[in-house]
């Protein structure tokens, strides 16, 4: 029932450039401020959450901000990464990530500009 994924030969550089970016907002050292963070996302770009809600940019920054502005202690594993190439420079990067007893599958649409990767969409629904 599954869809198999394997990523073609031709775009594994990419898939491990944006998994190496993964999971989204998850990792301090790219930076936690609001210029960071709107230096890492599209200006167009929205979420899903997990509870199947819509966010905009503004509000996902506000939240990340709030939420490294104290501290935080991550506990994540990410696999079975997949890389699709949709159109010229713009890519969607699929994975499982389980953050202790819960498990989502994330789907973050990447576009590739002259600076960085910018994050356009992004989606996490719970598995278990």
């Amino acid at each position: 029932m599954e869809p198999t994924r394997i990523t073609a030969a031709k775009l594994l550089s990419i898939q491990s450039e944006l998994s190496a970016l993964e999971p989204i907002f998850h990792h301090p050292e790219l930076g936690t401020t609001r210029v960071a963070y709107e230096g890492m996302t599209d200006d167009g770009f929205w979420e899903v959450g997990a509870s199947g809600r819509g966010y905009s940019r503004d509000f996902v920054i506000e939240t990340l901000i709030d939420r490294y502005s104290r501290d935080y202690v991550e506990d994540w594993q990410a696999s079975d990464f997949y890389c699709q190439q949709l159109a010229s420079e713009l890519y969607l990067l699929t994975y499982t990530l389980a953050q202790g007893e819960r498990i989502t599958r994330r789907s973050t649409i990447w576009r590739r500009d002259a600076e960085a990767w910018k994050i356009v969409y992004h989606q996490g629904t719970v598995v278990a």
